[in-house]
């Protein structure tokens, strides 16, 4: 099992609470609200499922039963990565006394530690012959370094025999949990039924825009769709969550959360050079039985404790189909939501993908685009293809697009076919929005030096770009010049402080500029 922090705020209690205090558990929520703010870090990156640094802010709802006096109040199920100085509870008819954190997650290391001195089960399984024996044994070590048991054989440390070994426990020591818990003590002058609102943030989510692009047979016009898509790496799931996205600039600091007592066994053996020298994974594919890790060996009442699935692949790109669903979008300040009209499931380690953009017949250009200095000679190829529209209402968008990666597909005899990939940035409404999806090797340009009067500081340039398309395309040449030069003999435009030549190229034609580069350094 992985360890997590279970936290509400630090500095507080960090031991148990008396026993005198009557226990009120809470084992879920009535209502849950998930809001998924995205990590601006990794800019128009797409997300790392396996490393979300973006973070959630979790309010749930919950009713819980108060007798006259103090009561220890836990909430069972919160997200694995609370923030502690965040959480908020509020709803008390007498307001919260104090806040503790329940440090220790049932895990391999810690129901070991809470066991030591009681009675276990030590299983061992032949690997020649696959024959099961148990004994009792007592556990006299916790978890660091060797873990030794006391058996009526004598004393020995676990897995140094060479055999499969596996410790059954006969329950759960107390002061663990099995899942990420939450206690606060309060206080009621009677008995009543509160409705409590617990408030925090929690890291390890993320969120991210993923569009699909389907170009027109012309190539001229596309339809845009775009899927919102949440991600959690946390051990826990929120069912049927009133669930939303936020985009734009959080001044938000990642807390640091300390870690929760507990872990994987760590197990060693002496004297040196035995069979468990070898990790036991290695150990266990070896033997030719597959491999075990530390957690599944161990086992409370005969069950196997479960371990967290890995985050799944990210989904295939797919044509879209009609969106019964679609994320509405809403002011917040100086922020966009994006709210799912519906509740969701935000699941432990998963994704939820949500419509959150359809647009039909938007304009579109493709352009081959390459970038050069005014004064290179020789060859350069692989043109990028770079999608260009405008975001505006005449362009059947004018609607905020947050990043996230493009997939462009064009349709052949009714079958779809990637043509390219690139990623999209956040863009406002009425900026001009570009996409690179790809290079196209097929379209190259060639400059030679055609003359030059150093006397007078100018060089003539010729410029041929070619292209083998079969219709024709729209070509730029970017060009930084270099510091103190200018173009003369030729008339091209100006674009983020390089000149610009586009051209249309005919199908399977070419195109040729040519220009003077002069320098401005004064003559001596």
């Amino acid at each position: 099992m992985r360890p997590r922090a279970l936290l509400l705020l630090p500095g507080l209690l960090s031991g148990g609470v008396a026993a005198a205090q009557p226990i009120v558990t809470s084992v879920s929520a009535e209502r849950l609200e998930v809001t998924v703010y995205r990590d601006l870090g990794r800019g128009d990156r797409e997300m790392r499922l396996d490393w979300l640094n973006g973070f959630a802010l979790i309010t749930e709802r919950r009713r819980v039963t108060l007798q006259p006096g103090e009561s220890v109040i836990r909430f069972e199920g919160v997200a694995g990565g609370i923030v502690p100085q965040s959480a908020i509870v509020t709803g008390f008819p007498d307001g919260v006394v104090e806040r503790n954190r329940d440090a220790y997650l049932l895990s391999p290391a810690t129901l070991l530690d809470r066991s030591l001195g009681r009675r276990v089960t030590l299983r061992r399984t032949s690997l020649a012959t696959g024959q099961v024996r148990e004994q009792d044994a007592v556990v006299r070590s916790g978890a660091q370094g060797a873990v030794v048991l006391e058996t009526p054989d004598g004393v020995e440390a676990l897995r140094c025999s060479g055999l499969r070994e596996a410790v059954e426990y006969h329950g759960v020591p107390e002061g663990l949990s099995a899942r990420p818990t939450l206690s606060v003590l309060t206080r009621a002058t009677r008995a009543i039924e509160a409705e409590v609102t617990l408030s925090y943030l929690a890291s390890g989510f993320d969120w991210q825009a993923n569009y699909i692009a389907e170009l027109a047979d012309d190539g001229r016009s596309m339809r845009l769709f775009a899927w919102l898509t949440l991600a959690s790496t946390d051990e826990t799931s929120f069912p049927n969550a009133d669930t939303q996205a936020v985009a734009g600039q959080v001044n938000y600091t990642r807390a640091a959360v300390p870690p929760a007592a507990g872990g994987p066994l760590q197990l060693r053996c002496w004297p040196s050079q035995t069979t468990s020298d070898l990790p036991y994974e290695q150990f266990e594919r070896q033997a030719g039985r597959g491999m075990l890790a530390d957690g599944e060996s161990i086992m409370v009442t005969g069950a196997r404790m479960a371990v967290p699935a890995p985050p799944p692949p990210p989904p295939s790109p797919a044509m879209a189909a009609p969106a019964a669903v679609v994320a509405v979008q809403e002011e917040l300040g100086d922020l966009k939501l994006y709210r799912i009209p519906e509740p969701v499931t935000v699941a432990a380690n998963g994704q939820k993908q949500v419509a959150l953009l359809v647009r039909d017949a938007v304009p579109v250009r493709t352009v081959y685009r390459i970038r050069a200095a005014a004064n290179f000679t020789g060859d350069l190829a692989q043109a990028q293809r770079v999608l260009v529209t405008r975001n505006r209402e005449q362009e059947r968008l004018g609607v905020p697009l947050p990043t996230g990666p493009v997939a462009a597909f064009v349709s052949r005899a009714g079958a779809p076919f990637l043509i390219g990939q690139g990623n999209m940035r956040d863009y406002a409404v009425g900026e001009d929005v570009e996409v690179a999806i790809g290079v196209s090797p097929g379209v190259r340009i060639r400059q030679e030096r055609v003359a030059t009067n150093a006397a007078q500081g100018w060089s003539d340039y010729v410029v041929t770009v070619s292209s083998d398309q079969a219709r024709a395309i729209d070509f730029e040449l970017e060009m930084p010049l270099p510091a103190n030069t200018r173009i003369e003999r030729a008339a091209l435009a100006e674009r983020d402080g390089m000149r610009l030549w586009a051209v249309t190229i005919p199908a399977n034609g070419t195109q040729t500029l040519r220009y003077r580069l002069r320098s401005l350094q004064p003559r001596p």
